[in-house]
């Protein structure tokens, strides 16, 4: 079972904004070191930020436990640099504001890597293909392209690249969720016209909550690949990509794909954009 860290609530009124600042960051300028370690406490162990709400990403079990393919990926990643790992419960909104207090030493959450958020924290190499993708009601016959939600309502969850393309659609009214399963849920209730989300945690949610009157358009909006994002200068991020790039050639990876996806995973490239 993942551990909880017990630093959450500390980490979750940072992302609220009643903490505005805390010292205990990572070392300014320390680009590299001899061997991962954390930077928050116990150094042996990784505080790893994140939202259990994307299965089949990462998400609680009905006994509580904390699954998925992320969390697969960064338990081994950290396994293999000789650490263990302590997840903290964040709304995916705050979770690059752990990382910018250094009160996190990674966050993983089907991240997309994007230059704005490259510009706030560092991330490393790409470890999945993903994009965007729109899901409606399965007997919508109007809806075929992004183009069609004009003058709709569209439900996204904020401080994501979802929420950031269906803001860009003429005279929508855009929805904030905070729950994929409601969201989709709410669409085939007829409440919502549209959901603007990623493919592979879209096609996790439908799945795992039995979610029959909804459907993805055939369209793939957007080109996008998840990483670990990591502190501002973290000397973290060599070691994480070497064990990445070690993971992708021996089939770690792809291994996790197929047990959580059921097929072969995507080509990812280098870098993220």
């Amino acid at each position: 079972m993942a551990h909880l860290h017990p630093h959450r609530q500390l980490l979750a009124a940072l992302a609220s904004g009643l903490l505005f600042t805390l010292g205990c960051s990572a070392p300014q300028g320390a680009l590299t070191s001899p061997r991962a370690r954390s930077y928050v406490g116990d150094p042996d162990t990784l505080v790893v930020s994140t939202e259990p709400a994307f299965p089949p990403f990462v998400y609680q079990t009905a006994a509580g436990e904390l699954v998925g393919f992320d969390v697969d990926l960064i338990t081994e990643v950290a396994r293999r640099l000789g650490l263990k790992v302590d997840f903290a419960y964040i709304p995916f909104d705050g979770l690059m504001a752990t990382l910018e207090a250094g009160t996190a030493d990674a966050s993983i959450d089907a991240i997309t890597i994007t230059a704005r958020r490259d510009e706030a924290v560092d991330f490393s190499r790409p470890y999945f293909s993903s994009g965007l993708a729109v899901a409606v009601r399965r007997d919508e016959p109007n809806i075929t392209t992004l183009s069609d939600l004009a003058g709709k309502k569209i439900a996204v969850k904020l401080g994501t690249t979802g929420a950031e393309l269906a803001a860009q659609v003429p005279d929508t009214q855009l929805v904030t969720f905070d729950s994929a399963e409601k969201a989709l849920l709410d669409l085939e209730k007829g409440n919502v016209d549209a959901v603007i989300k990623d493919k592979p945690t879209t096609l996790g949610m439908l799945t795992l909550a039995n979610i029959q009157g909804v459907r993805l358009l055939d369209q793939r909006l957007t080109e996008e690949y998840y990483g670990i994002a990591l502190p501002p200068g973290s000397p973290n991020k060599p070691h994480i990509d070497a064990v990445l790039d070690d993971m992708l050639a021996d089939g770690t990876i792809a291994a996790l794909h197929r047990k959580w996806f059921g097929f072969d995973p995507e080509p990812v490239p280098e870098l993220g954009y």
